[in-house]
């Protein structure tokens, strides 16, 4: 039997990612509590929207950067070294700026620096994450183990906001930077103790061109991620659902962040309002992702994803109609758009877990990881144009329906309708 056999008449894969996951619980969790703790730094340091703005921009920028190559890379290596090397990354730059707060006022560059180049860690982290799966697990449940790993990154979102809020007044941001430390070290003992054995040479993967030199190294790196654009081509249904995903992460960027505006503005709310908004977002994402985990969607998963792009822009467009006064019927709205959004990238991430090889997966969810990671630019530069002119409310039911525009527009395309034939 080949390895994928093995591992599939074998019960040892829940354990294995049971390992991994408990270990991503962890480090999301105490991510989470950092990347609070750097925002609010920031707020209260410069009570700048700009450098709020620009400290985003570099969260996510080095994904959109090296995301394009990054699987590329993740496909050389056997993924425990590629998982152990960015959370260790990861936790290195943590530490550095430990070190620096430790000597005085932390200036607010080198958090913009730290989200920066953590980021460049989180873009060989992320597709080496989600490659792991199909690599581990039978496809029969790829779906549902989808669902699991939505909620987990979800659950550690949600319970890192909560005890950010406890931990910054009484603690200092040190104290923060170092629980990272350890959230990220407990990741990496959780990888190793999976004793994992898939991936990069284990998989059978192109080791690309061996040069002499970083310039052939570099362009064994684009022969290879070229590759993985040809192969992710080469499947009709999932390249349309990317582009029909790109112009989704388009018109959902802007509504992530006019979340406070609404809460604040419109309704009149308080910090505390907004935030609890944003929470309810999440608990609604933990719902749609035990709902993912325990029923799988609809048969048609193709249609799962369009049915979570129609309820997302429901909810939005409905929340955009409500009156000052109804800051309750918009936290409903919030759970399900909560609600919508596992539903709508966990079917996606199952197909191509299981349509793409193996050797191939880290390079399409590289590729992936980048498109969207541009599209998200895009969308806040072009609501930073109009939205305030016609203000938030407004920009909601437009966004609302531009995304159910869009559910039809997808499912009218016969290569996606068809996705999950056989």
């Amino acid at each position: 039997m080949g390895q994928g056999e093995v591992l599939m008449t074998s019960a040892s894969w829940k354990l294995k990612l049971a390992c991994v996951w408990g270990g991503e619980l962890v480090s999301v969790l105490t991510s989470s509590i950092l990347q609070m703790g750097f925002v609010w730094h920031i707020t209260l340091t410069t009570n700048s929207a700009s450098m709020l703005s620009l400290a985003s921009l570099a969260g996510f920028l080095p994904l959109a950067l090296f995301g394009t190559f990054a699987g590329a890379i993740v496909d050389r290596l056997p993924l425990r070294v590629t998982l152990v090397g960015a959370d260790l990354f990861i936790a290195a730059v943590s530490a550095v700026v430990a070190m620096v707060s430790l000597t005085g006022a932390l200036p607010v560059w080198v958090v913009m620096a730290a989200l920066f180049v953590r980021a460049i860690g989180s873009s060989l982290h992320t597709p080496a994450f989600q490659a792991l799966t199909p690599l581990v697990a039978p496809a029969a449940h790829l779906t549902r183990l989808a669902g699991v790993t939505q909620a987990v990154q979800s659950g550690g979102y949600i319970l890192g906001t909560a005890v950010a809020a406890v931990i910054y007044p009484l603690w200092s941001l040190t104290a923060m930077i170092a629980l990272d430390v350890a959230g990220a070290l407990f990741a990496t003992v959780a990888v190793l103790a999976a004793r994992l054995d898939v991936g990069g040479a284990a998989q059978g993967a192109p080791a690309g061109e061996r040069g002499p030199g970083p310039l052939a190294q570099a362009r064994a790196l684009a022969a290879e991620t070229a590759d993985g654009y040809r192969v992710l081509r080469g499947y009709r249904g999932l390249f349309a659902l990317l582009w029909c995903g790109f112009v989704f992460t388009l018109v959902f960027s802007p509504i992530s962040a006019l979340f406070p505006l609404m809460t604040l503005g419109h309704f009149g709310g308080t910090t505390g309002d907004a935030a609890t908004a944003e929470i309810v977002f999440s608990v609604g994402m933990i719902a749609g992702s035990a709902l993912l985990t325990a029923t799988g969607g609809f048969r048609n998963r193709a249609l799962t994803v369009v049915a979570a792009t129609a309820l997302y822009g429901v909810a939005t467009l409905a929340a955009g109609l409500l009156g000052a006064g109804g800051f309750v019927a918009f936290l409903a709205m919030s759970f399900l758009m909560g609600l919508s959004s596992p539903l709508y990238s966990g079917p996606q991430t199952a197909l191509l877990q299981e349509r793409i090889p193996p050797e191939y997966l880290g390079r399409v969810f590289g590729l992936y990881g980048a498109i969207m990671s541009w599209a998200m630019p895009l969308g806040l530069a072009f609501s930073s144009l109009f939205a305030d002119a016609v203000g938030a409310p407004a920009w909601f039911v437009g966004a609302g329906a531009a995304m159910v525009l869009l559910a039809c527009m997808t499912w009218a395309i016969p290569a996606i309708r068809h996705l999950d034939e056989r």
